[in-house]
């Protein structure tokens, strides 16, 4: 089930990287949703998606990187 999680915490954050406001939002829930292995794993997932749409820069500081 907590994999479940994982992969559709990814699935809304590529939907919702049009918009930095959106995706910071969800980076929250997710941090609050996931459990600490899943947001190590997490962190790499948004590092990548922040490579590809620098604008989404703000949002690492939920995730304290």
């Amino acid at each position: 089930m907590a994999r479940a999680m994982l992969e559709y915490t990814k699935t809304v954050l590529d939907k919702v990287s049009f918009d930095a406001t959106l995706f910071c939002k969800e980076v929250q829930k997710a941090v609050q949703r996931l459990l600490p292995y899943e947001i190590e794993e997490l962190k790499i997932y948004i590092n990548s998606i922040v490579r590809q749409n620098p604008e989404l820069n703000q949002c690492l500081i939920y995730l304290k990187v």
